[in-house]
């Protein structure tokens, strides 16, 4: 198995490589502007700017992959969110690789709160509509692709969240953790596990890999910062209501998990203390 992860450098691209090499996966990764400071040995790495369509036939065209996983995000940038996903699909469909696509559960306004993978798109944010156009795109271009939608991601302190979480307890930002914004964190390494077990699958649709536990951003915040030994009473909460956002989206993964052999752990789980 041959494998490229467009956005390797990544904090979940990071992982996948880590996860892919160790297995002996014959393993290629890209980046943007830089490539990761340490890195498995073995993968090779290809700058890819996903604004230029003609760099991916090139690069699919010299490694030959058996799968791709793109696991970019240029958040609210179109261009890169939505038309550089169209372009993998398209250079996928063009030269016959399976796609495992990484979506966002940002594809949906949280008005019904709980959603399953038969669920349509309606964001309320440009990055949710990014995503969303990309899932349509992936799925008309790659019918036989994966697409996996996922939550906040969560891991050894690396996350956005957890840094966020950090530096509030430290006085070193300014923010709140909102009490009533919720979704269903996942463990970097059990998501990454998951999209592997897709790349080497022949499963298409859509795929929803979130840990089964409903947190607010605050709770999930509390819970970093007793698994850190950080002070709880230094996180400042407040409410995402009234601002530009989903509040409780909640991604419902039972299907997904009777089709998956990895185990997707709740951050209750995960974040429990040593």
């Amino acid at each position: 198995m041959r494998l490229l992860i467009v956005g390797g450098s990544g904090f979940l691209g990071t992982e996948l490589v880590r996860r892919a090499s160790a297995a002996g996966r014959v393993t290629a990764a890209t980046y943007c502007s830089a490539r990761p400071d340490t890195a498995p040995p073995g993968v090779s790495w290809h700058r890819l700017d996903l604004h230029a369509p003609t760099q991916l036939d090139d690069l699919l065209g010299e490694l030959a992959p058996d799968a791709i996983i793109n696991a970019t995000s240029g958040q609210s940038d179109w261009a890169v969110t939505a038309d550089g996903s169209v372009r993998v699909a398209m250079a996928a469909a063009r030269h016959g690789r399976r796609l495992v696509h990484v979506s966002s559960d940002a594809v949906f306004s949280g008005s019904r709160i709980s959603y399953d993978e038969s669920c349509p798109p309606d964001p309320v944010t440009p990055y949710g509509a990014a995503k969303a156009a990309a899932e349509t795109a992936v799925r008309l271009l790659t019918p036989a692709a994966a697409v996996a939608r996922t939550s906040l991601i969560i891991g050894h302190g690396g996350s956005a969240h957890e840094r966020m979480v950090h530096e509030l307890a430290a006085g070193a930002r300014e923010g709140v953790l909102f009490t009533d914004v919720v979704r269903c964190p996942v463990h970097v390494e059990d998501l990454a596990a998951a999209l592997l077990e897709l790349a080497l699958s022949d499963g298409s649709g859509m795929f929803h890999l979130a840990g089964p536990d409903a947190l607010s951003r605050h709770d999930l915040g509390v819970l970093i910062a007793r698994r850190d030994g950080l002070d709880t009473n230094r996180l400042p909460a407040g409410r995402g209501e009234g601002k530009s956002m989903a509040l409780d989206v909640r991604l419902d993964g039972r299907a997904t998990q009777e089709r998956l052999g990895t185990r997707l752990r709740g951050a209750r789980e995960f974040l429990q203390l040593p």
